[in-house]
């Protein structure tokens, strides 16, 4: 996050930490894996004769080949047939191969056949609606299982904000969660031209249990006929493989060392047609949309750089915004740094961390239910589990 970093230093000190050594120093490898969802008797969605486990099959496959051209990158499948995997295993396969990242591909439905665009998840409680249905819908597979109810016992498929917030070693990836995350919605919106819907947190079985950096992927809505004809077709699936790949790799080249491969990658011709509920990016707000800015109490006392300094990271960009309460929903003491060519735009500042807590309270509170504590030590940035036990 603060210039660029030394790789092995940044490499130790995020969230890829204990897996990622620990793969590198077995088989030098960066772990990939790929998850498409549904499969066999769960068809997923089904819409316009578009049927969302062979859709997110195919883009699985094409994505997993491209990764594979890479020597130092092992991908791992939890299904490369059409066969049926329980939730809870599509994380212990990534979990057993220590994998570095674990990336669920689906694709989108919903009774307002207008409704499209790529959206990402990360783990995490929500108090949205929109968010809350999706992962309802997802993590209903369950029923499908034999056992379901002593497998999952306690959680209730219906009533998704029922499971258990991550723990705060959980809390570690994140960090790397939310950076892949925006990497992949910003080269479907730049690069691929479809709506971005943004990236959010939601209750999701299958990223709860996967121990690494992990996401989720909605890469459109097959209900809506134009954006289904598309995932649907050979040069959509490609293109949108092609997308995560690039997001992958550069997270890769980041955080573990290497090169990033140049892809073609096809803009749609015409993007989908608008709908009434299509949230406009955090990033770009509209003058008269942003609030009033209002004072925002934050820790007065003088912040000590010889100690832990917690921020709250809103957001990373591809462009530069000018530090201004107006292009942040009204917050101040606003501070950037660049990174991997992203500029990563972080509030507030505290050397205690129960006062970050609240800083992000109040970034949440804006708008920015993505945002996250990002500590550093000596102007390095470090994980928050490190964080925390250092101060104690």
């Amino acid at each position: 996050m603060i210039k660029r970093l030394n790789l092995r230093r940044v490499f130790i000190t995020t969230a890829f930490a204990v897996a990622s050594i620990a793969s590198a120093q077995v088989t030098d490898k960066f772990k990939v894996c790929l998850d498409a969802g549904h499969g066999a008797h769960d068809f997923g969605a089904t819409y316009h004769g578009f049927v969302e486990k062979q859709i997110n099959l195919e883009i699985v496959l094409k994505l997993g080949k491209i990764l594979e051209q890479d020597p130092t990158i092992d991908v791992v499948y939890t299904r490369k047939t059409d066969t049926f995997i329980e939730l809870v295993e599509r994380a212990n396969i990534a979990n057993r191969a220590n994998a570095n990242i674990f990336l669920s591909v689906h694709c989108n439905a919903n009774k307002n056949t207008e409704a499209y665009g790529s959206e990402t998840y990360v783990m995490g409680l929500s108090k949205s609606a929109s968010s809350l249905e999706v992962a309802k819908k997802e993590n209903a597979v369950i029923t499908l299982e034999d056992n379901y109810k002593k497998t999952y016992a306690g959680y209730n498929p219906n009533a998704p904000e029922s499971l258990i917030s991550a723990t705060l070693a959980q809390e570690e990836y994140l960090d790397q969660s939310i950076e892949l995350a925006s990497r992949i919605q910003d080269n479907f919106e730049d690069r691929v031209n479809r709506k971005n819907r943004g990236v959010h947190q939601a209750p999701f079985m299958v990223l709860h249990k996967a121990f690494m950096p992990r996401v989720l992927v909605e890469t459109g809505f097959i209900s809506n006929y134009a954006e289904g004809s598309y995932l649907n077709s050979e040069e959509g699936q490609t293109n949108m493989a092609k997308s995560i790949a690039d997001a992958i790799f550069r997270m890769k080249a980041e955080h573990f060392g290497g090169v990033v491969p140049v892809l073609d990658i096809k803009k749609s011709e015409k993007p989908a047609p608008k709908d009434s509920t299509v949230k406009p990016k955090q990033n770009v707000v509209p003058i008269k949309e942003v609030p009033k800015a209002t004072p925002v109490k934050q820790d007065t006392k003088t912040v000590n750089n010889s100690r832990i300094i917690y921020k709250i990271q809103l957001k990373a960009s591809n462009s530069k915004i000018d530090l201004l309460p107006s292009n942040f929903n009204g917050l101040d003491k606003l501070s950037t740094t660049f990174e991997g060519g992203y500029y990563k735009y972080l509030y507030g500042e505290t050397n205690d961390y129960d006062s970050s807590r609240v800083l992000l309270s109040q970034a949440k509170a804006k708008g920015y239910d993505s945002a996250f504590i990002v500590p550093f030590k000596d102007g390095v940035k470090i994980s928050l589990n490190e964080a925390v036990k250092s101060s104690k």
